[in-house]
C-alpha cells in the first residue's frame, strides 16, 4: 500500500532539510533512501523527479521537488503546525525564503568552485558578489529571532540548514549573528530528530 506522503532523499544531501521540515510538520511519512549511482537515476525514480536529485516528496499522488517549495508547501498543507507565515510575516518570509533559495546558494556555489564574477559580471548575477550576499544575509538574521520575525517558520528550515551546512565547511564565515541564529535551530526536537535520523539510517533503503 502506498503511503500518503513519501520522502526521497539520501542523507548526504538537501534531503536533510525537507526531513527536518516533515518532523516539524509531525505529519506521518514514509522515506526512501536512494544511492547517487544507481536508484537515483534509475528510471523508477526519474519518473517522480527527472533532475534525478534528492530531496522530492509525493503526497497524495502530487510530486514536489526543490527544497524550498517543499518547505514552503508542507507549511501549507500541514496547517496546524503553525509553520506558514502570519500575515505580517509574510514579506520578510518570502523574501529570505526566496533570497536563501536562489542568490545566496549562488554565491556560496560559485565560491566553493573558485567562480568569482567580475565587476561588469556582478550585474548578471543574481547575487552581486559573495560579500554582499552573505553580509545582507548576517543582517537580516542579527535582526529578530527569526528570520520573519518572532516566531519560528518553514522559512527557517531552510535558511538555516544551509547556514548550518555551509558554516560548518567554512564557506560562510562563522560570525556572530549567524552562529547565534544556528543556535536557536539546532536545539529544536524536530531538527534533533531529523538529525538522528539521517545520522543513523533505520529508512528504507532502494
Amino acid at each position: 500500500m502506498t503511503a500518503d506522503l513519501t520522502l526521497y532523499t539520501n542523507p548526504q544531501s538537501r534531503g536533510r532539510i525537507a526531513r527536518w521540515m516533515l518532523e516539524e510538520t509531525g505529519a506521518t511519512y514514509e522515506s526512501v533512501v536512494l544511492d547517487y549511482g544507481t536508484t537515483m537515476i534509475a528510471p523508477e525514480y526519474r519518473a517522480i523527479n527527472p533532475m534525478m536529485k534528492v530531496p522530492a516528496i509525493v503526497h497524495l499522488g502530487q510530486v514536489v521537488t526543490e527544497t524550498a517549495a517543499i518547505c514552503a508547501y508542507l507549511a501549507e498543507v500541514f496547517p496546524d503546525a503553525e509553520l506558514a507565515p502570519l500575515p505580517q510575516e509574510q514579506a520578510r518570509y518570502y523574501r529570505w525564503l526566496f533570497f536563501a533559495a536562489g542568490p545566496l546558494e549562488a554565491a556560496i556555489t560559485n565560491r566553493a568552485l573558485g567562480v568569482t564574477p567580475t565587476t561588469e559580471q556582478q550585474r548578471m548575477a543574481g547575487y552581486g558578489d559573495f560579500d554582499r550576499a552573505v553580509g545582507v544575509i548576517d543582517a537580516a538574521v542579527a535582526e529578530q529571532p527569526y528570520i520573519a520575525g518572532e516566531r519560528f517558520t518553514a522559512a527557517d528550515v531552510y535558511l538555516g540548514s544551509q547556514l548550518m551546512w555551509f558554516t560548518q565547511f567554512g564557506l560562510v564565515p562563522r560570525t556572530d549573528a549567524i552562529m547565534a541564529y544556528i543556535g536557536r535551530l539546532r536545539d529544536r526536537p524536530a531538527h534533533r530528530r531529523a538529525t538522528a535520523l539521517d545520522d543513523g539510517k533505520g529508512d528504507e533503503v532502494a
